[in-house]
């Protein structure tokens, strides 16, 4: 089963994070819905965090993971929120199995096909030799090259842990992904639809929603609201956690 980290009590609010995050990403703003009436459970997904590990990789997989962790956990009506890659895995699972989602929340990424676009990112990861035993500033300086973006770096250092004294680790299972870095972008089922109340917020700064792209949107969501969040990119919870907050407790709320 998945890991996860559960706070709060209430409705079940299911958050996954994206593509090489993990649960922690989400800790302060899932301590703030806990806080607001919410039983939040923080999600590793598959290949993630503390979660299986396994060289099988798509997004059926990753939805049957989140289904199976429901069942487990006795939840069958839940809030569900997914962030860029578990945003994809959130709109998979609410299309599959709409009796299990009530409402949808999408965090900045779209229902089209993605080009992959993490080959640099990956690239400065396989750099890493943990057999020369690095520490953490040596990860630092090997990823700087390839990933500039300090922010970038800083996100995908925390997976980084302590595998025995000595010797650091990532958490996620890198050659998973590289084997498998095309099914990232996969655009959701032709034919999917969901017709229950959904919420897309994009990054005001980030390309992954365009104006261009409601159409699509609606087709597959009809009863979705997209909107934006001020001052913020890709990772737009992390940039803009107070707006971020407020229009989803906003529609949570409706």
């Amino acid at each position: 089963m998945l890991y996860s980290k559960i706070e709060g009590s209430g409705k079940p609010f299911v958050i996954m994070h994206g593509f090489l995050g993990m649960s922690d990403n989400w800790k302060t703003l899932g301590t703030q819905f806990a806080e607001s009436g919410f039983e939040v459970h923080m999600l590793d997904l598959r290949n993630h965090g503390r979660s299986i590990q396994s060289a099988a990789f798509n997004y059926d997989l990753m939805v049957n993971d989140v289904v199976e962790y429901c069942r487990e956990k006795n939840l069958t009506s839940i809030y569900l929120l997914g962030h860029s890659m578990g945003g994809k895995v959130a709109m998979f699972t609410a299309t599959q199995f709409p009796d299990l989602v009530e409402k949808l929340i999408v965090a900045d990424i779209g229902v089209k096909y993605y080009k992959p676009h993490h080959d640099e990112i990956l690239a400065g990861l396989s750099a890493v030799d943990f057999s020369k035993k690095p520490s953490r500033s040596d990860v630092e300086e090997i990823l700087t090259p390839y990933i500039p973006d300090f922010g970038t770096r800083q996100f995908l250092m925390k997976s980084l842990y302590w595998k025995e004294p000595g010797q650091l680790a990532f958490r996620f299972n890198l050659d998973a992904f590289i084997a498998n870095k095309d099914v990232i972008g996969d655009a959701l089922n032709a034919d999917a639809v969901f017709n229950k109340p959904t919420l897309f917020l994009k990054g005001a700064n980030s390309r992954y929603i365009l104006e261009t792209d409601a159409a699509e949107i609606k087709k597959h969501f009809p009863k979705a609201a997209i909107e934006s969040i001020a001052n913020a990119g890709h990772w737009l919870h992390a940039e803009n956690p107070k707006d971020f907050y407020d229009l989803t407790m906003q529609f949570l709320n409706a």
